[in-house]
């Protein structure tokens, strides 16, 4: 098996340059810069209607920015949006596949959504079933799985297509502590592969995975570096502090500040 993205372009896998998106009066992402290096965990964090979701509709070719430049796998994100879409996998919080479907036949579906060449669908398909781990569970309806199953399944389905970037918006919510660590387990060996990881996720224990982390407060940036580093500077002089303590710091009010 190659790796997922071998012919992946040289340069940074996400640039940001103040992207500002407003409605209205109403500014929901306010300029924020910084850049994801390819095969990077990136942990992208904040609040509820901090801005995340509008920045992750932008970068993924949805949403249109007011101003401001990114590109996504070397693909400008209002110019070339459509190349943008093929370049990136995308897993929403929320379960998206066909649960009346057992997850062999999601697959199948899922591989003419991407327009992978037909003669590529064995490979494919026995090779997200086995890093998955659900080889044994193909033929089940997906309703009956468990909803670790069922995550492993959707993220599957998002890597059919071997994209240059995987977005994992909230990937482990809703399901248990153990499903949790071995799904972390796994978007390490995806990492290891070459693909950058760009996540969103509540749990702070999971931010930990992350190499670099960009925490986002009212659309602005409010901190970025290695978990440890953010911990240091939102917390000085609290040595026991641990990164809920600085989340806590920074959601409260700090000043916002760019991100490289």
């Amino acid at each position: 098996m190659t790796p997922l993205n071998s012919d992946r372009p040289g340069g940074e896998a996400i640039e940001v340059r103040e992207l500002e998106k407003r409605f209205g009066a109403f500014t929901a992402v306010d300029k924020i810069s910084f850049t994801v290096h390819p095969g990077e965990i990136f942990g992208f964090l904040g609040s509820n209607g901090s801005g995340k979701s509008t920045t992750i509709r932008m970068l993924c070719g949805i949403l249109t920015p007011t101003s401001g430049t990114g590109k996504v796998a070397g693909f400008d994100i209002v110019a070339q949006a459509e190349a943008v879409k093929h370049a990136i996998g995308y897993m929403s919080q929320k379960f998206s596949l066909y649960e009346d479907l057992t997850p062999l036949e999601n697959l199948r579906f899922y591989l003419g959504v991407y327009s992978v060449p037909e003669e590529q669908w064995e490979e494919r398909r026995d090779w997200v079933l086995d890093v998955t781990r659900l080889a044994d569970a193909k033929d089940r309806i997906t309703r009956d799985l468990p909803p670790g199953w069922r995550q492993r399944l959707a993220l599957g389905c998002a890597l059919l297509h071997r994209p240059r970037i995987l977005f994992l918006d909230e990937p482990t919510s809703g399901v248990d502590p153990i499903t949790r660590r071995h799904f972390w387990t796994f978007i390490g060996r995806i990492a290891a592969e070459g693909i950058t990881v760009f996540v969103t996720t509540h749990y702070m224990d999971e931010a930990l995975h992350c190499g670099r982390i960009v925490m986002i407060n009212e659309g602005r940036i409010v901190a970025s570096g290695s978990p440890e580093a953010i911990v240091r500077e939102a917390c000085p002089g609290r040595p026991g502090a641990d990164l809920n303590d600085a989340f806590v710091a920074l959601m409260s009010g700090r000043k916002a500040r760019g991100a490289a």
